[in-house]
């Protein structure tokens, strides 16, 4: 009997060790050749990109030969009310030899944020998005008679089909309609959340629109790009959490929208982190990714609270990468750096 109970015991955690978990987070020694990764379409992302800063992180990325590449936002640095200047620099960001390679093998989404938008940290008070937002529309190869040319705010979603599923790429515009920041007069943060109820993130006019999206989405996954972070709000700097009562909107709705496989991108943070939430009412976590900067980071980073973060924060240059597998369900994110070393991996089972 003693025998037998040890043979069962080593069975046990042989089968507990090769139980796939839905969500955990590996180091870079795990899965350094891509080839056995089992995956069916893959997206690579990052945000923070100076025009005027080799981008070492190209050629990498150009070796994953991602299906689509999601702008996060600060594609360029610009921060000028003057169109003739942010032309010039989307134009350098442009005749970039390793990005035109990307544009010729891959689909090119996006959205902005502060710094290719215009203005740092600015929001509906910028006198000449309008304007910009033709510019940055151009850079990303939107046609002129796509109804993005028409509307206010660069949000957008588009379908991704696969013989295996499809993935519904939703772009959220945090700059467009975001109400005033209140400075934070109190700590040496610089900014702190506004009273709960006070000010938006998205206008109305998206939000009627998102909300529309996530309810009827019939997608086997759904990827929301935000170029700001919307779980990690502690640093003080801009955050969704600088407005909680949209926090609350956003998660109440994607939990009762039902939609499928939710996953949220985000940059601005020159800073690479993973973050969770459980959500009352759904089966899965919501994992915010940040992929933050592609030619310049937060290299004096010493640490700062985030309470949802999973794993450990990246400093150094990275972009992201996404693999989806429609029969497993299963997206695995990973982290790269130079040389294409794996920096960090999250594996999440919807």
């Amino acid at each position: 009997m003693k025998i037998f109970i040890q043979v069962l015991w080593v069975v046990s955690c042989m089968f507990l060790h090769n139980c796939k978990s839905t969500n955990k987070v590996l180091d870079n020694d795990f899965r350094l050749n891509k080839d056995t990764i089992e995956y069916d379409y893959t997206i690579a992302f990052g945000s923070c990109n100076k025009q005027d800063v080799p981008n070492l992180l190209w050629t990498s990325i150009l070796k994953h030969n991602p299906n689509l590449w999601i702008w996060g936002g600060d594609n360029i640095y610009s921060d000028t009310d003057n169109m003739t200047k942010m032309k010039l620099d989307y134009n350098q960001q442009l005749s970039d030899k390793n990005y035109k390679k990307l544009i010729e093998s891959a689909k090119i989404l996006g959205t902005w944020d502060d710094h290719d938008y215009g203005l740092n940290d600015g929001g509906l008070e910028f006198v000449k998005k309008k304007e910009s937002q033709q510019q940055f529309l151009d850079f990303i190869g939107v046609s002129p008679t796509d109804k993005r040319r028409r509307q206010s705010g660069v949000y957008h979603s588009e379908i991704i089909h696969h013989k295996k599923g499809t993935i519904n790429i939703i772009i959220l515009d945090t700059r467009y309609f975001r109400s005033s920041l209140t400075d934070d007069d109190e700590t040496k943060k610089r900014y702190k959340p506004n009273k709960y109820g006070v000010g938006t993130v998205l206008g109305e006019q998206q939000w009627v629109w998102l909300e529309e999206n996530l309810k009827t989405s019939k997608a086997d996954f759904n990827i929301i790009v935000s170029s700001i972070q919307f779980l990690s709000k502690e640093h003080g700097f801009e955050t969704w959490g600088n407005f909680p009562h949209e926090v609350d909107r956003l998660t109440t709705l994607i939990s009762e929208s039902k939609a499928k496989g939710v996953l949220l991108l985000s940059g601005d943070r020159h800073i690479s982190e993973f973050s969770k939430m459980d959500i009352k009412g759904m089966d899965y976590p919501l994992v915010d990714f940040t992929s933050s900067g592609l030619t310049h980071s937060y290299t004096n980073y010493s640490g700062e609270l985030n309470s949802y973060r999973v794993g450990k924060v990246i400093s150094e240059i990275s972009f992201g990468l996404l693999h989806f597998n429609f029969k497993k369900r299963e997206i695995i994110m990973q982290m790269r750096g130079m040389n294409d070393v794996k920096l960090q991996e999250l594996i999440q089972t919807y």
